[in-house]
C-alpha cells in the first residue's frame, strides 16, 4: 500500500553533514507518521526521529536531539533527516518507516508497518 524509497546515505567525516530523504508512494494519508530508525551490528534497532504529516508531533532520541532535524514536505511526499556535527557514534544502517497514526499513543509507540531498504551512513573519526 505504501511503498518507501530511501537515499542520501554515504561516508562522511566526524563534524560533518548529510540529508537523508524518504519518498512515500502509494496510497498515502493525511493520518500517516514517518519515523526514521537506525541500527548498527550488535546494537538494538534506534528509533531517531519521528513526524506526522501535519507536523504537529515531533519526536527525537535523545542521542540526535540539537543535532538531527525531520522535516517532510507533504507536496512531494517526502520525509527528510537533517543530520549535522555527525559523530562515529551515528554509524548505521538508517531506516524511513510509516505507520498509523493513533489518538493518544506517543510516536514512539506506534505500528510501523512499512519500511525502506535502508542507506547505510557511515562517519569517520
Amino acid at each position: 500500500q505504501v511503498q518507501l524509497v530511501e537515499s542520501g546515505g554515504g561516508l562522511v567525516q566526524a563534524g560533518g553533514s548529510l540529508r537523508l530523504s524518504c519518498a512515500a508512494s502509494g496510497r498515502t494519508f493525511s493520518s500517516y507518521a514517518m519515523g526514521w530508525f537506525r541500527q548498527a551490528p550488535g546494537k538494538e534497532r534506534e528509533f531517531v526521529a519521528g513526524k506526522n504529516w501535519s507536523a504537529s508531533r515531533t519526536y527525537y532520541a535523545d542521542s540526535v536531539k540539537g543535532r538531527f532535524t525531520i522535516s517532510r514536505d507533504n507536496a512531494k511526499n517526502t520525509v527528510y533527516l537533517q543530520m549535522n556535527s555527525l559523530k562515529p557514534e551515528d554509524t548505521a544502517v538508517y531506516y524511513c518507516a510509516a505507520g498509523r497514526l493513533r489518538p493518544g499513543v506517543p510516536l514512539t509507540s506506534l505500528e510501523y508497518d512499512y519500511w525502506g531498504q535502508g542507506t547505510q551512513v557511515t562517519v569517520s573519526s
